[in-house]
Formats: C-alpha cells, sequence, structure tokens
C-alpha cells in the first residue's frame, strides 16, 4: 500500500496552494480581478488535497480520483478568476514601468502554483517514489542569454528556454554562457538582490551542470544523483515552512 500521506507531491501541492493564498492576500495587484473568489477557490483547494492524503491509493489509481480532476478544475477557475490566461501581463500594465520589478516576485509565485497543480497528475503517474524531489518539475533547458547581476558582480542572470515557456534562473557561477545545456529545478521562486529567480540550476561540485543529456523541456537524462542533493533541502525546506 502506497503511504500517500507522505508523498513528496501532495505536501509541495498543498505548500504551493497555502503560497498563492498568501501571496494574493499580501501583494498590491492592481486592476480588475476577482481577488474574493481566487482565494475562496485556493482554500477549498486544500480539503480536497487533504482526502488525497488519506486515500493510501496507487500512484495509478490516485490521478483517476475525482479530486485529482477538481484540483485541476479548481485551477482553471482560478486563472479565470485572475483574468486568463494573460493575467501576468495585465498585471504588469497597471504598474508604472519602474514598479514592475517588484511584482515580478508575487506573480513568479502565482506562476509556481499554476505549474504544481497543472503537473501533479504528471509528477504522480511516475509511481511510488518517496523522493522530495519529485514534488517539483525538473527539465532540460538551454540558456538563451547571460547578463551581469545589475547590483552584485558575484551573480549572473540567465534566461532559461524550457522549450513551451522561458524562465530566468540566477546562478553564482560565474562561468554560464550561452547555449549551455542545464538542468533546472523549477523551486519556489527567490529574490536575489531585487531580482526573481524561477528555478535552480543542477550541480555537481562547486559548478553548474552544463552539457545535460535530454530533449528541452524534459527529464534529464544520466545525472549523478548527487547534482539533486541541493534540490531535495530546497524542497523539503519549503515543506517545512
Amino acid at each position: 500500500m502506497w503511504d500517500t500521506s507522505k508523498d513528496y507531491r501532495l505536501k509541495v501541492a498543498e505548500k504551493s496552494v497555502e503560497l498563492f493564498i498568501k501571496t494574493v492576500e499580501g501583494s498590491n495587484l492592481r486592476g480588475s480581478w476577482n481577488k474574493k473568489q481566487a482565494r475562496v477557490t485556493a482554500k477549498q483547494m486544500l480539503p480536497t488535497i487533504q482526502t488525497l492524503y488519506y486515500s493510501y491509493l496507487s500512484p495509478e489509481e490516485l490521478v483517476k480520483t475525482p479530486q485529482m480532476d477538481k484540483l485541476l478544475e479548481d485551477a482553471d477557475s482560478i486563472l479565470e478568476d485572475l483574468g486568463g490566461e494573460g493575467y501576468y501581463q495585465k498585471f504588469m500594465a497597471e504598474v508604472k514601468k519602474d514598479d514592475r520589478e517588484k511584482l515580478e516576485l508575487p506573480l513568479a509565485k502565482i506562476k509556481f502554483f499554476f505549474n504544481i497543480i497543472h503537473g501533479l497528475s504528471d509528477r504522480i503517474s511516475l509511481g511510488e517514489i518517496d523522493d522530495p524531489i519529485m514534488g517539483i518539475d525538473i527539465c532540460v533547458g538551454e540558456i538563451v542569454s547571460v547578463s551581469n547581476h545589475p547590483k552584485t558582480d558575484t551573480l549572473k542572470v540567465c534566461n532559461v528556454n524550457l522549450g513551451q515557456r522561458a524562465i530566468t534562473v540566477i546562478t553564482n557561477d560565474l562561468t554560464v554562457k550561452d547555449n549551455d545545456r542545464v538542468g533546472v529545478s523549477l523551486l519556489p521562486p527567490s529574490e536575489f538582490f531585487g531580482l526573481t529567480s524561477e528555478g535552480m540550476f543542477l550541480g555537481a561540485g562547486e559548478g553548474v551542470l552544463k552539457d545535460v543529456e535530454g530533449d528541452i523541456g524534459s527529464l534529464p537524462q544520466h545525472i549523478d544523483l548527487a547534482a539533486f542533493n541541493e534540490t531535495r533541502n530546497f524542497v523539503d525546506q519549503f515543506i517545512k515552512e
């Protein structure tokens, strides 16, 4: 029997919902959107996840439950409450150019919430795996551009292509360059000296892995397990917050 109460994928899903609620309650997101209904729907997702926690179903059975369907329906409903697929651009358009940097972190947290819920079934379908890294997406990315962080010379700001979308990753590996193929852990967004990072590169030793095998946007292939250690620590920390 699979112990769903300890499934990291469900734990991260629950924390992502809580992060979303905290973000919309604490952020000054302007414009025409249904904040009250978005919060109500998000709070309704928590008991749904609790039901999954204590179902003790196999991963194969879990993805077929009405609760999994309900989570997706609720996420889609929240997306509409925010203004639809273009919510990010709409919120950005409501503030002055100089204030847009302040919105990047809360909007990245909202994006993280949607990614976690929309990808939950795919992660659970991978089977009975008791590992924190299963709670998030890890994929192959290609660095499109690298720039210096404007406020420190110890960090680089990377624009990374993940196939279906692009994200920003801030790294302390100063040797990264355009066209490097990297492994990316899509962690809860963090801020580094005012700029938002949407993930972390897999690494070994003191550097980033720069020749990762696999299709862009897919799971990395032939990666040493040690490269995931830092990701495990971050996921564990996120769950305990």
